[in-house]
């Protein structure tokens, strides 16, 4: 009998990274799809419905222990601790084993995406220099990598791949300084008792880490009351999800080198069942190849790290459920409600500045000091045009520009300024950097 042809029955082998670019790709025309659909429906008969679902109350309470939040503040200080989580993993991964890892290699996207955030700031704040709105100069500061990788991986036959690595390295650098600029600057007060225990756990995790414990279930156990206390601290929530993910082990539990040796040992049991007289075709009918499959099954998860095996598991969730819920939760508008004086008001304006024009020039600018002062280098194949593309799309900052101004802002007047500048900025932000790549870029055979 012919053999089976592998790669219909199983799918093509995919690294790491492709299998990160597919997700980041589908997970922005989900995400654009949630936001079409909550403007239709901020903008429809359902409207007040829609905004009063949001502000219902989810309660739960053990003894003394209770909470009682709306499910917006549950999605924002909840659902988004798993999304930094993830972004957390993806951070460390980049660290350790990919295009962060090499001081040389990342020193362009970091310096990149320090004048990414630092202008925009910049520019926000010569719109609002004093005041309530004054707060919101984090907000134009971050760029959302599910938008921006799409767009750039639609492009993929015209643009060279390194530059793909380039806005991918940038923007999870840029997360990284969203974060910090979250737990440092948008902490209202800290509870130093609530803090002494968030520590207290973190070390515990760590010590976990260092004592060889490659189980996830003890991370989890103790990841859910690090989030408690860190929301009771006074740092945002969210914030415990990135040090959860810092005391993830990545190193697996058997090296590369053992699992091939049991492999083989696997495979030559599970050949020597199938090549017996009576063997059948399918592993239920034979107890000892049903074995010797759950075997392989177990040494596969021995040689993955529990980092790989949590990113892989909640990286659907984050980007098929997570993220298209907080914009459900977050970007609606009611377009009757917007006036001229909210379309040109500081917060708008300074937002839309500070995404468009201020992330490219910080981007770019800060690209071509790093350069010439030879504290980096371009990517191989990636020239200026291609970087400025880049820059443009960096002015996307869907996501953690909405979870910022939500921080930055009380006023539900303030945060719905910012809205709007964040849905124009983004929205100008992609079509340019859009048409800008498709000029600049030239047609390529497929890698």
């Amino acid at each position: 009998m012919a053999p089976y042809p592998l790669e219909p029955l199983f799918g093509r082998i995919l690294t790491p990274f492709e299998q990160f670019l597919q997700r980041a790709t589908a997970g922005g025309i989900v995400l654009m799809a949630a936001t079409v659909l909550t403007l239709l429906l901020s903008n429809s008969p359902w409207s007040a419905a829609f905004a009063r679902f949001w502000e219902i109350h989810l309660h739960l309470g053990l003894g003394r222990w209770q909470m009682d939040h709306t499910l917006h503040h549950w999605v924002n200080d909840g659902l988004m601790a798993l999304f930094f989580f993830l972004v957390g993993l993806e951070l460390k991964r980049e660290l350790l084993a990919g295009e962060l890892a090499s001081p040389r290699d990342a020193a362009l996207p970091v310096i990149a995406a320090l004048g990414g955030m630092l202008a925009p700031a910049a520019l926000f704040h010569l719109f609002n220099p004093a005041g309530p709105a004054a707060a919101g100069w984090g907000i134009p500061m971050a760029t959302d990598i599910a938008f921006a990788i799409g767009i750039l991986v639609l492009l993929a036959w015209r643009i060279p791949r390194n530059l793909i690595l380039f806005l991918t390295a940038l923007a999870i650098a840029d997360d990284l300084g969203a974060v910090l600029v979250i737990a440092i600057f948008y902490t209202q007060s800290l509870h130093p008792g609530a803090m002494l225990i968030a520590a207290g756990l973190f070390a515990l995790l760590i010590l976990l880490n260092q004592g060889g414990v490659r189980h996830s279930l003890p991370y989890l156990l103790l990841g859910l009351p690090l989030w408690y206390f860190v929301m009771a601290s006074g740092i945002h929530a969210t914030v415990a999800g990135i040090l959860l993910a810092f005391t993830i082990p990545a190193r697996p539990a058997v090296s590369t080198a053992q699992f091939d040796a049991r492999l083989s040992e696997l495979q030559q049991h599970f050949h020597a069942r199938a090549v017996l007289p009576d063997a059948v075709d399918n592993s239920l009918g034979d107890p000892k190849m049903a074995a010797v499959a759950s075997n392989l099954s177990a040494a596969a998860n021995t040689v993955l790290a529990p980092q790989q095996r949590m990113e892989q598991a909640l990286s659907p969730w984050v980007t098929f459920a997570i993220l298209p819920i907080f914009a459900m939760a977050n970007a609606g508008i009611n377009f009757s409600t917007v006036s001229l004086g909210m379309l040109f008001s500081p917060v708008a304006l300074g937002t839309c500045a500070g995404l468009v024009l201020g992330k490219f020039l910080g981007i770019s600018v800060a690209s071509w000091l790093a350069v010439r002062l030879r504290l980096a280098r371009l990517p191989h194949g990636v020239g200026w045009r291609h970087i400025l593309g880049a820059a443009w799309l960096g002015g996307i900052g869907f996501t953690m520009s909405l979870f910022i101004s939500q921080l930055a802002f009380s006023s539900a007047t303030l945060q719905e300024a910012a809205k709007l500048g964040i849905l124009i900025a983004s929205l100008i932000a992609g079509i340019v950097g859009l048409t800008w790549l498709y000029l600049a870029g030239s047609q390529r055979s497929p890698a």
